[in-house]
């Protein structure tokens, strides 16, 4: 009954609107506004936690025998800043996504959008715009966390996993760097990117890493030749799983 009568005195403040008094007019544009703010402030909050997929969403398939599989934060839930413009180099959206370049004017943006395909598992995505780019190298460095590298050894092989959408055709490499002590082992594949779901995997076995010095791990995508493009990488995921016997 609340509800039907605020719509009503509305609906009718609405029709009244051009020739009601100055004074009520400007009340009633006051009291509209403060109403308005509220309401864009659950509509917005609401189209995101009931659009699908699911906001905080972590499921994705892995392969037989995994131990361990995760989706960086950015790609599973709404960052309290949305986008970046003039992304300077060793600048952060989120707490694991950093972007690094050499530019000297950076025309580079960063932005998180809300996925809303049928086909998307993960709840949202990253976009990366590059207009005019005089800069040598651009990459997009994904911090893994400490789950990654516990009981890390040769013995494994780490997949990830992602879904890219491209204005235009580039190169687009994967590196796995793992710092054991002094040293970073680096693994290097590129990505297949005829194919939709994309995947590359990096054996451990045929690096030189020194199991017991192990201290973090990252990944760089690096992409060449960027300049006038747009890209959205729609997911992105990692898993480990013990290789099998040589």
């Amino acid at each position: 009954m609340v509800q039907r009568s605020v719509v009503r005195f509305w609906a009718q403040a609405a029709r009244d609107a051009e020739n009601s008094s100055v004074k009520v007019l400007r009340r009633r544009r006051n009291a509209a506004r403060s109403l308005r703010a509220h309401l864009d402030s659950l509509i917005s909050v609401a189209d995101g936690r009931l659009a699908l997929p699911i906001v905080g969403g972590s499921s994705f398939p892995t392969p037989h025998g995994t131990d361990w599989s995760w989706r960086p934060t950015l790609w599973r839930f709404s960052l309290p800043t949305k986008g970046k413009v003039a992304v300077r180099s060793k600048e952060q959206l989120g707490d694991e996504v950093t972007l690094f370049h050499d530019c000297k004017i950076s025309e580079l943006t960063l932005r998180q959008l809300r996925n809303q395909r049928e086909k998307d598992l993960a709840p949202f995505g990253l976009r990366l715009d590059v207009f005019r780019f005089d800069g040598s190298f651009l990459s997009l460095v994904v911090d893994l966390p400490d789950d990654a590298i516990q009981g890390l050894d040769r013995n494994f092989i780490i997949r990830m996993n992602t879904i890219v959408e491209m204005e235009k055709p580039l190169e687009i490499f994967a590196r796995l760097n793992v710092k054991h002590g002094p040293n970073t082992e680096q693994i290097v594949r590129e990505l297949p990117l005829q194919a939709e779901d994309i995947m590359v995997e990096f054996d451990l076995a045929y690096s030189r890493l020194n199991e017991k010095r192990i201290e973090k791990a990252w990944i760089d995508l690096i992409f060449e030749g960027p300049e006038m493009n747009q890209v959205i990488l729609r997911d992105l995921t990692f898993s480990r799983r013990p290789r099998a016997e040589l």
